[in-house]
């Protein structure tokens, strides 16, 4: 089969973890018998000094005819001093927007040879953690209506969901939770805010359509707070924009470390984006330091979501495992007695041991 994915590299370390990812794709379709045809577009900081902007539209129309997209990272302290929509960071939200992807799927993976970089007890977090944030990704605080008013020098952000918005995010959720236990956590703060009411409302009546799964409520605050005092609780957290930006960064660092973890962010069909959940570490950039596991993943990610080739899914996924258990590292996730290697060499290692 063949498949068109477009790349953007972006900015920092993405070029170097993204080549390592296509790298890994390619022995895959070799194993597999798929073609994946890349190309590559600008985007975030690399595309203002190229074309003034960081969402240029050639960009936008590629990954509109794409079958998928791979993104590395955008951002650094070079465009810092920009304005908000002159950003890099623009560039993710654009994508969303114009990709209309909705739902944002971020595992929070402790694996078991790296549980000692985990900082909770070992009693807690047991041998490992797997739980999985579904945010929605285009309504809510960040999306609404903002402004400054001058006669009283405030300002103002709009919190804002309609009610299809919450559906189809709860939809991939309850989706979600019908692949892995059944079990299915709402996280509000529905005793203030009346979106949260709203979002409790239609949880209820989408949760008639999965009779098998088991699904609760949660106030955000409390949520935050047993992420460490007793993670194992959870399974898939479904949420709100910005709460689940906030709590699946709390979740990441449970594995301890945000190199090796993946996201997707998905629509109503099969076109989605999928990214390493770090930032573009431009102290890093061209060094063959940074880990390319978290992109890795992202691709194994694609392969299953966008793809439907499960196996092939598995197979990325259990050369990453095979790669661990031999004990090589990279320098963010190094420890006792490993083999420390770079981005290349591991990338090499993972391509080398699909099966």
């Amino acid at each position: 089969m063949n498949f068109r994915i477009v790349t953007v590299p972006g900015d920092g370390i993405g070029p170097d973890i993204i080549r390592e990812a296509v790298k890994v794709l390619n022995k895959v379709g070799e194993i597999y018998n798929h073609k994946f045809e890349f190309t590559e577009k600008l985007a975030g900081g690399i595309a203002i000094d190229t074309y003034g902007c960081p969402l240029p539209q050639d960009t936008i129309d590629a990954c509109k005819k794409s079958d998928s997209v791979l993104l590395g990272a955008v951002g650094g302290p070079k465009w810092d001093h920009l304005g908000g929509n002159d950003r890099p960071e623009k560039a993710l939200l654009g994508l969303r927007g114009e990709l209309k992807l909705f739902a944002n799927l971020r595992p929070a993976v402790l694996h078991k040879q790296l549980k000692e970089a985990c900082p909770l007890k070992p009693e807690i977090i047991g041998d490992s953690l797997d739980i999985l944030i579904v945010r929605e990704l285009t309504s809510g605080i960040y999306f609404g209506k903002r402004g400054r008013v001058a006669s009283d020098n405030s300002a103002f952000d709009t919190l804002y969901y309609n009610v299809n918005e919450i559906k189809r995010v709860l939809k991939v959720g309850f989706e979600s939770a019908m692949k892995r236990k059944k079990k299915l956590t709402v996280v509000d703060k529905a005793n203030i805010l009346e979106t949260s009411r709203l979002w409790r409302e239609v949880a209820y009546q989408t949760a008639k359509e999965y009779s098998e799964v088991s699904m609760d409520f949660m106030y955000v605050d409390n949520c935050s707070m047993q992420l460490i005092r007793n993670p194992k609780q959870f399974d898939v957290i479904c949420t709100t924009n910005m709460f689940g930006d906030i709590l699946s960064d709390e979740a990441s660092m449970l594995t301890g470390s945000i190199g090796m973890l993946a996201s997707a962010s998905l629509g109503e069909g099969t076109l989605g984006m999928y990214e390493p959940i770090h930032g573009s570490a431009p102290d890093i950039a061209g060094k063959n330091i940074a880990n390319p596991i978290a992109t890795i993943l992202s691709a194994a990610m694609m392969l299953r979501y966008s793809f439907s080739l499960e196996k092939e899914a598995q197979a990325v996924e259990n050369a990453v495992m095979q790669v661990l258990d031999e004990g090589y590292r990279t320098a963010d996730i190094i420890g006792n007695g490993v083999n420390p290697v770079g981005t290349v060499e591991m990338g090499n290692l993972i391509a080398g041991r699909i099966k």
